[in-house]
């Protein structure tokens, strides 16, 4: 479709830039990852299980090379993370491909407790799995979490450290793992104690990438979804690659409530509000109507992308159409995030800074960027 190759034009193009970038500051691959990627591979061997956790939204990308052609499948379970911020129809048939290539798989939303509980559950039924088929019933057992950067390794291991702790009805105090939004915070591998008898410990691992990724489609969704750096890529046309995908969904027809009626706040009516204020009350205004993150904003956002695209007669499928839409949009959520006039060049820069948070704490839909292999579909 000429569409889909409209979005991977573009992708490539970040792509590239990504690739460009990495040769200008040394990448993605610093002396850390190379420490713990040789730390990791020389443990595989010794552990009773591998968890691989992926980003749902892109479950072949975000693929954990070193696990690429490991032996035994029954040690091995690929879990799907940030299952909240993807779309539900296609992550089921995510669920059957990973079925039919043999690999036992389960999907999580780390901040769900139920979630983590059910995925703590299914770990410890696999590890009873392994003590009945090895006969050993009372030995302790070693789990290894791995995956590349930023798809939630840390906090999971941190919410099944605590579960598995209150479950166990276990004493003393909790461990932490270092979770950040930023890849690549964590930098050792950490043991966290999440079962009893057996006693299960989980090994919380630096999240690692490839040395060299050729693929530039790939890299650009790897830096859409944070598994790189921020800072090797202008946040702008980063911000383009997602309005494209959003774009050709029909997400947009669920805001059509946030269109009219809505009560705008210009930055002059603020100013005359605040007045008869007091210091406190000002502050406290402003820091809401500068917060992006506040629903008054988000439904403001989701106005404008439901007002440009119903009035849009463009074709999508073609490439200026598509760069003219885009372009519309960024006006319209510069005044959506209230965003200064006076910012002038910066401006679209902070509008894309904010539009990248809303996408990836899932404010503007819920999108799989990886489409299921053509083997796969054929066989459906």
């Amino acid at each position: 479709m000429a569409t889909a190759t409209s979005v991977s034009k573009i992708a490539r193009e970040i792509g590239i830039a990504v690739k460009k970038a990495v040769n200008r500051n040394r990448g993605w691959y610093g002396p850390h990852m190379a420490a713990a990627s040789g730390a990791i591979a020389q443990r595989l061997p010794l552990v009773d299980l591998v968890v691989e956790i992926r980003d749902a939204r892109i479950p072949l990308s975000s693929e954990y090379e070193l696990l690429r052609n490991f032996p035994n499948p029954s040690r091995r379970i690929v879990v799907m993370n940030k299952m909240d911020l993807t779309n539900p129809t296609q992550i089921k048939e995510w669920m059957r491909y990973f079925e039919q290539q043999n690999c036992i798989s389960y999907g999580v939303n780390s901040h769900n407790k139920d979630n983590v509980k059910g995925l703590l559950n299914f770990i410890q039924a696999q590890v009873r799995g392994l003590c009945t088929a090895n006969h050993h019933y009372s030995e302790t057992k070693t789990i290894m979490l791995v995956g590349i950067p930023n798809v939630g390794k840390s906090a999971l291991a941190n919410s099944l450290h605590q579960i598995g702790r209150i479950s166990a009805a276990e004493k003393g105090k909790l461990k932490h793992a270092i979770v950040s939004p930023q890849p690549g915070e964590t930098k050792d591998i950490s043991s966290l104690k999440i079962g009893s008898h057996p006693g299960i410990y989980l090994l919380d691992t630096p999240g690692i990438l490839p040395h060299t990724i050729h693929d530039a489609e790939l890299c650009s969704k790897l830096a859409l979804t944070g598994a790189i750096r921020d800072d090797l890529i202008e946040q702008k046309e980063l911000a383009q690659y997602f309005l494209t995908i959003l774009n050709l969904s029909d997400q947009y027809k669920k805001w059509e409530k946030f269109s009219t009626n809505r009560s705008k706040l210009s930055f002059i009516e603020c100013k005359e509000e605040l007045s008869i204020s007091s210091k406190l009350e000002m502050r406290q205004k402003k820091q809401y109507l500068m917060d992006h993150t506040q629903d008054l904003i988000v439904h403001d956002v989701r106005g404008a992308i439901f007002n440009i695209m119903s009035s849009f007669d463009g074709n999508l499928e073609w490439e200026d159409d598509m760069i003219k839409l885009i372009e519309a949009q960024f006006v319209a959520f510069r005044e959506a995030f209230r965003v200064p006039e006076e910012l002038d060049e910066n401006a679209y820069d902070k509008v894309a800074v904010k539009l990248l948070n809303l996408y990836r704490t899932g404010r503007l839909g819920h999108y799989t960027l990886d489409p299921l292999p053509v083997t796969f579909c054929d066989r459906l």
